[in-house]
């Protein structure tokens, strides 16, 4: 019965394990990056996850959530946000139409969440981009978040395969030799991969805060920019994360 007992622990152990060492993801994916005269609403889901595991997290109403239109206006939909479940866990969701054409960055920024796995606090500062009417301009240039992705590829209307490229910003300048984690919203179940390092992708940005990455796939891309925050939060290290998803098609 003793080793039994040990055996059980040390499995609950190995799996509470490996759940935590995914890579997380905030996650801010509309139901399409693409506005029409046939489609003029954007619906958002918000939610925190392991995306290629399908393994949730539940994510509190984050501190913010706001569109940025043609890189100018910013618009407050906090409001709007209403209770949803994704993967099984509390999440948000919000709908949004917009006025005028042009180039919609959604931004959620979130309450820190405790990871006690890895003894910190994690903050994804979460951005897509939606056009609208086929007016998406000046995509390459930054909304002015403390943390952020700038495209260098244009973040929406790329085939499965294309390669992508952004520079990872921290206060407005950029981060060099960042580590850019990648992964796949798995949302259809339809991919496995070969083996646990092959879940979470990886790249460094070079010198001046850019990486490159190539998305086979098609369907959700999310890529996390990670970096440590100058000051503790509530007594533990803030890993920050500029977070950027995109779609290929």
């Amino acid at each position: 019965m003793k080793r039994l007992m040990i055996f059980l622990v040390a499995a609950l152990m190995t799996i509470a394990f490996s759940v935590s060492a995914y890579a997380h993801f905030g996650m801010l994916i509309p139901d399409t990056d693409e506005l029409t005269q046939d489609n003029r609403s954007v619906e958002m889901e918000l939610s925190f996850s392991h995306p290629m595991e399908m393994v949730g997290m539940e994510l509190v109403k984050p501190d913010e959530f706001f569109v940025v239109a043609n890189g100018e206006e910013r618009i407050d939909l906090k409001g709007e946000l209403k209770p949803a479940e994704i993967m099984g866990h509390g999440a948000w969701k919000a709908s949004f139409t917009p006025k005028t054409p042009g180039l919609y960055a959604f931004v959620m920024n979130p309450v820190p969440y405790k990871e006690d796995a890895e003894n910190n606090y994690i903050q994804h500062i979460t951005k897509v981009y939606v056009d609208a009417y086929g007016e998406g301009e000046n995509w390459n240039k930054p909304v002015g978040l403390n943390t952020e992705i700038v495209p260098l590829t244009r973040p929406f209307g790329n085939y499965a395969g294309n390669v992508f490229q952004g520079i990872v910003l921290v206060d407005g300048e950029p981060a060099p030799f960042t580590r850019v984690e990648v992964e796949y919203y798995n949302r259809k179940g339809d991919k496995q991969a070969p083996n646990d390092r092959m879940i979470t992708q990886e790249v460094l940005a070079d010198q001046d805060g850019v990486f490159t990455f190539a998305c086979p796939w098609k369907g959700w891309w999310g890529f996390a920019g990670l970096t440590t925050a100058d000051e503790e939060y509530k007594g533990r290290e803030l890993e920050l994360g500029a977070v950027l998803w995109m779609n290929m098609q």
